[in-house]
């Protein structure tokens, strides 16, 4: 097949294009792909999710409190693991390296994420239950909050929220085990 674009070089680039559901199909030799711009080199190296991560984690600087020279590098205390090795492998070792290089982790998180909590989602009835479970906790700090300052009244509603909150928990609880 010849280049449809020169008429003289054989085919050797062949483009397809689809554009609002239209379908358009070039067959060009090397030269005229070049010349047209249809001719892009593409990386065919794939990395894996490690690596992405190794190369983010050497994005981030170094906190101050960095261990100076004669003090030792921190491990994780749970599988050993440094953050140096955590930047070089690009994975945590163990759920302890989350706590153990907080620090360093959470801005990574932040960035790549937009948050450095978990907002995951949760099968069916479950999720009702999880929210609730969630609301409850945020209940029981607003309350500790409210203790803490001494407005002894506002904790009082607090409690009472949660517990109408504990409340409904169980009964959906109740209604799930007996169907």
């Amino acid at each position: 097949m010849l280049c449809e674009e020169c008429r003289r070089r054989p085919a050797t680039v062949h483009v397809t294009k689809i554009v609002n559901d239209s379908k358009t199909e070039f067959h060009l030799c090397q030269h005229c792909a070049e010349a047209k711009g249809e001719l892009t080199l593409v990386s065919p190296v794939a990395f894996t999710f490690q690596e992405f991560l190794t190369g983010m984690l050497q994005q981030v600087p170094v906190p101050s409190q960095s261990p100076t020279v004669g003090m030792a590098i921190a491990c994780c205390p749970n599988c050993g693991l440094s953050y140096s090795k955590i930047k070089e492998v690009g994975q945590l070792g163990c759920s302890v390296c989350y706590e153990q290089f907080k620090g360093q982790i959470q801005p990574l998180l932040r960035r790549i994420q937009g948050t450095t909590t978990h907002s995951g989602k949760a099968p069916g009835s479950q999720g009702v239950a999880i929210e609730q479970r969630r609301q409850i906790e945020a209940l029981r700090e607003q309350q500790r909050v409210a203790i803490g300052q001494e407005k002894y009244e506002e904790a009082a509603k607090l409690r009472d929220k949660i517990r109408s909150l504990e409340k409904e928990l169980r009964e959906s609880k109740g209604r799930e085990n007996r169907l």
